[in-house]
């Protein structure tokens, strides 16, 4: 028997939903490019319900009671009088998602003397010590491809956002205002922009295909260039560096996982080479900005706009600059945790419970630590280390 320690969000505040505003979700088959879905023996939920959240458990009860093992199902993750933190002690899986990160620092797993799977329902497992798993040889999976489309889609959203003013916009109708100079004066077409992503893997690729059409001038910088063909075809300018793109650009998204190479890399330094007035918008990881320097940015006017979901910690303290700052269009972390999104990281993590429980092997797609090494996805995207400190911070959140 398997001890399974699952961490969640909480139920919304009016309580577990018992409708929804739609009946139902679009059947996919594939992923672009060919990847097939998330593909378990079964699924005891309903597509298109709330999975994500503590009394939605992924779907995950009925079937791992049923053949024996426990699950723990909390969203209490932080400090050292967490639920989290006890229960982990004797876990053999840890589940976590990456809205509401169960941090697995170096210490954690070596308290954890039982822990060997550590599965992320979504993708991204910056949360894990990838050093520490390593040298413990604990194997972390991720459910690559569920949510990447669902993220690409945020970012378009937040890029019109920031450049139409639409929140502030909003705002003007909610306060009975109808202050049309207010909401033009910081509005701009997108059309005729140069836009450029950080990252053109599986989310900045479709980044790129759904602001082809907005006739913009599209750039991206990546460790692994795309193939000639699909630049022809999307007439993307590469740079071998985020430093020699960015002054180019009047809109920088960011879709590059969050590792060593990658921690602070928008610093006041890189921040200091954007044009003038240019959009930033990160739905990849907080840390990868600079948290003052964006917030500086936006006070002086080197940014236009700042918008994104995710931050670091994650909750992030209520006195957290990026709340205040002028000009920002920060949410939750939620680009990735659509009802569509979670019907696929749910049936993607039992799948990779039915493998583990049965001795077979992960998906190699889904594999970002195993024997020790970076591995499938986590060879490709990740380097070695730790990216999990300071995150104890979000303990705070809870005062």
């Amino acid at each position: 028997m398997a001890k399974v320690v699952c961490v969640l969000y909480d139920d919304p505040v009016d309580g577990y939903p018992t409708t929804y505003a739609r009946g139902g979700l679009p059947k996919l088959k594939r992923y672009p490019g060919g990847q097939t879905l998330p593909a378990p023996k079964a699924i005891d939920f309903q597509p298109g319900a709330l999975l994500g959240s503590v009394s939605g458990e992924l779907g995950l009860r009925k079937f791992l009671e049923s053949n024996g093992h426990s699950l723990v199902v909390t969203s209490d993750k932080d400090g050292p009088d967490s639920v989290f933190e006890r229960e982990l002690l004797d876990a053999e899986i840890v589940i976590s998602q990456p809205f509401w990160p169960a941090y697995l620092t170096a210490e954690r797993i070596a308290k954890a003397n039982r822990l060997r799977l550590a599965i992320t329902a979504g993708i991204g497992s910056d949360h894990v010590d990838l050093q520490a798993a390593m040298d413990r040889n604990v194997t972390v999976a991720e459910v690559t491809y569920c949510n990447s489309i669902s993220v690409s889609e945020h970012v378009v959203m937040m890029i019109l956002s920031l450049v139409r003013n639409y929140i502030p916009s909003y705002q003007w109708v909610v306060k009975g205002g109808w202050n049309i100079a207010d909401c033009v004066a910081r509005s701009y077409d997108v059309e005729g922009m140069e836009i450029g992503t950080v990252g053109a893997g599986r989310i900045g690729s479709a980044v790129l295909r759904r602001l082809k059409p907005f006739d913009v001038k599209l750039h991206y910088t990546d460790r692994h260039r795309l193939p000639e063909a699909v630049e022809k075809e999307l007439g993307v300018t590469f740079h071998k560096t985020a430093a020699e793109m960015v002054p180019i650009c009047d809109v920088v998204t960011i879709n590059a996982p969050l590792h060593p190479e990658t921690e602070n890399l928008f610093d006041d330094k890189m921040i200091a080479r954007m044009k003038l007035g240019a959009y930033l918008v990160n739905t990849a990881r907080g840390k990868i900005c600079n948290r003052d320097a964006v917030a500086r940015a936006l006070e002086t006017g080197q940014l236009a706009g700042y918008a994104g979901d995710v931050w670091f910690p994650q909750p992030p303290p209520k006195d957290h600059p990026w709340r205040s700052m002028p000009h920002h269009g920060m949410t939750p972390h939620i680009s990735g945790s659509s009802l569509s999104a979670q019907a696929r990281y749910a049936a993607g993590t039992r799948e990779i419970l039915e493998c583990w429980f049965e001795g077979k092997p992960i998906r190699e797609e889904y594999l970002i630590v195993a024997g020790g090494k970076l591995a499938g996805a986590g060879a490709h995207a990740y380097t070695a280390g730790d990216a999990t400190r300071g995150s104890e911070e979000a303990a705070s959140f809870k005062t």
